[in-house]
């Protein structure tokens, strides 16, 4: 599957990373560098450094340039585009314009808040998108009282680079039956809606109003919770069923909180014993007793801690990377399920280096016009 990639950063580009790794073959189409006004290249480490991606940069604003987008979009299966909303079709690089060289292309619009509805051309970031979509008000809360930041990008990964991947993949299918090609609004705000759902959905079909502290995942007891070791690190508890409940108490000597699991009035006097508890011993001490004993403790890793970890490495969870001038780094392997492992340490060239030569030969065009367009500086 060939995927043009015409997104640099966010829901888009984690969306293509994905497909990268399952196997696809995605080329980044982006701006020549004196033509790219706001768009951006990230770190060389992001993104795992476009590992194993092709690069070719157009003037998408040139007609030559739209030409030549289309012709590498006649033989492309997938185009990924992150624009606001109206800006592909005023290009002349939409669905229609490319439905038009290719009837079975997939082709997926990522913005934030879709290609519809009020909303449609407001800029945003992930702490927008999540605040939207119900899990920022879901999520625990600051000393003055605010939501507490979330931890990673969870709307460009999952709402929205999870989001498409998903969606393109289905659409593959029903194109391997149909033939048809289709196209895809993937709108990141409905992504964390559909990841907020279980408290939106309680909040429908009861009228409640889930937030800090309403159930057991959102802070309400004891059992579900994070605690401070005698050495000052962290631990999280998710004892939800009862069993591993019990087992937590007996290891931390509170079994007479066993019956009282969720006692609401209980719950200060509970989270007070297991505090207490937890500062006897340092973290690793008991995560070694906790973490095997069945009782859903696991530590707070930071990120040192994360690239040392034996279970992580052991299950492959890292891999090399070579930059011209940054050296041997790591970076996070294929992790997901079903990816294609990574042997040696993998190339990563600089935002500079493209394939736009050996692209456009494979597209068909002539050698002299390849040239042209280079000399002109519609391809870069």
């Amino acid at each position: 599957m060939t995927v043009l990639d015409l997104a640099t950063v966010g829901p888009a580009a984690r969306c293509t990373r994905l497909l990268a790794d399952y196997g696809a073959r995605v080329v980044k189409v982006g701006a020549p560098p004196r033509k790219s006004g706001v768009q951006v290249d990230p770190n060389f480490h992001a993104y795992a450094g476009s590992r194993f991606m092709k690069r070719v940069r157009l003037d998408l604003k040139a007609d030559a340039g739209k030409a030549v987008f289309l012709k590498l979009a006649e033989q492309a299966d997938v185009i990924v585009e992150s624009f606001r909303p109206g800006v592909v079709a005023r290009l002349g690089v939409g669905y229609d314009d490319v439905r038009k060289v290719n009837k079975g292309i997939v082709y997926c619009s990522t913005s934030g808040y879709g290609q519809d509805g009020p909303m449609k051309t407001w800029a945003g970031h992930d702490i927008n998108y999540l605040s939207v979509g119900g899990y920022m008000h879901c999520a625990g809360r600051r000393e003055d009282g605010g939501p507490a930041l979330p931890g990673a990008t969870v709307a460009a990964s999952a709402a929205g680079g999870m989001h498409a991947t998903i969606a393109i993949m289905a659409a593959l299918l029903r194109r391997a039956q149909t033939g048809e090609g289709e196209y895809l609004d993937v709108s990141v705000a409905d992504g964390v809606l559909s990841l907020a759902s279980l408290n939106i959905d309680a909040h429908l079909a009861t009228g409640d109003e889930p937030g800090p502290g309403f159930d057991i995942l959102t802070g309400r007891y004891a059992c579900y919770d994070t605690y401070q070791a005698g050495d000052g690190k962290w631990l999280s508890v998710g004892a939800i069923e009862p069993g591993f409940y019990a087992n937590l108490c007996k290891a931390l000597g509170c079994e007479k909180w066993i019956a009282h699991q969720l006692d609401d009035d209980a719950q200060d006097e509970i989270r007070r014993d297991f505090r207490d508890a937890f500062k006897k011993r340092d973290r690793d001490d008991w995560v070694a007793e906790l973490g095997p004993g069945d009782c859903c403790v696991a530590p707070v890793l930071s990120m040192p801690e994360i690239a040392k970890n034996e279970h992580l490495r052991g299950r492959g969870a890292f891999s090399q990377a070579e930059h011209p001038e940054h050296g041997v780094f790591e970076q996070v392997a294929p992790v997901l399920a079903g990816m294609n492992p990574v042997e040696g340490a993998v190339p990563v060239r600089p935002s500079a280096v493209t394939d736009s030569e050996e692209l456009l030969r494979e597209a068909g065009l002539p050698a002299e016009e390849i040239e042209t367009l280079i000399g002109d500086g519609i391809v870069a």
